[in-house]
């Protein structure tokens, strides 16, 4: 059964880009803050394949010799104390 939950004393920012994300997903405010606690507290299980599918994916539909290994960890150790 479903429970009601009341929420006090939302920041203002916080409370604006739930509305925001709200309205580009276009759902009321009450499921797009359902959609947020489950991304957060109900994370997807993926398996480590699945992982590395989406990476070679991703790395796949980069431009051709656009980013090399050096410039990517470089990129990451980038505004790193």
């Amino acid at each position: 059964m479903p429970t009601t939950l009341t929420l006090k004393n939302i920041p203002d920012f916080v409370y604006d880009r739930l509305k925001l994300s709200a309205q580009a997903h276009r759902r009321s405010m009450n499921s797009e803050a359902i959609v947020c606690l489950e991304a957060v507290l109900l994370p997807a299980k993926v398996t480590p394949a699945e992982r590395l599918a989406r990476a070679r994916e991703l790395r796949a539909a980069l431009p051709k010799g656009q980013f090399k290994v050096r410039d990517i960890a470089e990129l990451k150790r980038a505004g790193r104390p």
